[in-house]
């Protein structure tokens, strides 16, 4: 199975290695899985084992090493040694800052290079999200919720939000949509639904075992199940007749990491509005009915006064 080089184009320049093995290794096929997995177990491996020496620990060719490297946008093996010496070197300074924030904050930071920090993060989250999932995918899914008679959506905890929000959007342009976080209530739901329906779950990890039981109740009844997750070798995403991948960095603040969230949020916006195109006209009246509805319930911009001015002042302002 081929794996792109590099999840996004140049999306990874600013991680480290363990960093970028991280983000990669749910793409990889068997063989480059067992060489991420053998590095992130021990980070020294390419300080102290030739291209060969790790290919064979690893049950693998040079070659495969050599993908490997560039899957996750090295040049080569020389690289990867390069940028593991690097995160060595990091390590044994802030050992007890990673263990407990993550590696893409430090302790010394300034204000700017924490924001400058977060911007790639959240920049990485949405360009490897985009990267990565099948636009024709996300047509058909789109199309199975614009026609369904009912759409379930099940999250839980942080992924309670983003069921919330796509509910919310789909029930604005006439999809009978629910949005559920209680697993009680979900599967009473989900035992209702019939093949003319669409069940969608969140969740980052796909392992939560409250969204997994309620999308596989969904799926017997005869509901068209689609997952949202970050990793396709998960539970849900192997449960699921279609899967959308949402990427998840995984870098810092965990389980608080909202440029995952904003990746859910991309992926949310993109079938929203690809379900609004497929009657554009009804949508576009719904939307502006919702419009009209809550139009009185803001307040009006204001123009800003014009000076006074007095019959004496020849047309100059007052003070």
């Amino acid at each position: 199975m081929a794996v792109a080089e590099g999840p996004a184009v140049h999306a990874l320049a600013g991680y480290g290695a363990s960093s970028r093995i991280r983000a990669a290794l749910p793409q990889m096929p068997g063989a480059m899985a067992k060489i991420g997995t053998l590095l992130l177990e021990d980070p020294s491996l390419p300080l102290r084992l030739s291209i060969t020496e790790l290919a064979a620990r690893a049950g693998a060719s040079p070659a495969t090493v050599t993908r490997f490297c560039r899957a996750i946008d090295y040049t080569g093996y020389p690289a990867l040694r390069v940028g593991a010496a690097a995160e060595q070197g990091r390590l044994s300074a802030d050992e007890t800052w990673d263990a407990d924030i993550g590696r893409a904050f430090h302790p010394g930071d300034t204000a700017t290079e924490v924001m400058h920090t977060l911007v790639n993060a959240h920049t990485v989250a949405l360009t490897s999200t985009a990267d990565r999932l099948d636009p024709a995918l996300v047509g058909r899914v789109a199309d199975a919720v614009a026609q369904s008679s009912h759409v379930d959506i099940y999250g839980i905890g942080g992924s309670a939000g983003m069921a919330v929000e796509l509910q919310a959007r789909l029930y604005r342009i006439g999809i009978n949509a629910h949005a559920w976080s209680e697993v009680h209530v979900g599967l009473t739901s989900a035992a209702r639904l019939g093949d003319s329906s669409v069940a969608i779950a969140f969740s980052n990890t796909g392992r939560t075992e409250a969204t997994i039981e309620m999308l596989a109740l969904a799926k017997s009844s005869g509901a068209y199940a689609v997952a949202v997750t970050s990793d396709p070798s998960s539970p849900l995403a192997q449960l699921a007749d279609a899967h959308l991948i949402s990427y998840a960095p995984g870098e810092y603040l965990q389980p608080d990491d909202l440029s995952a969230k904003h990746a859910q949020l991309f992926v949310i916006d993109l079938l929203y509005l690809l379900a609004a195109q497929r009657d554009f006209s009804r949508t576009t009246s719904l939307l502006a009915a919702s419009a009209a509805a809550v139009a009185p319930h803001r307040r009006p911009l204001r123009t800003p006064a014009r000076p006074r001015t007095s019959p004496s002042s020849k047309g100059t302002a007052t003070t």
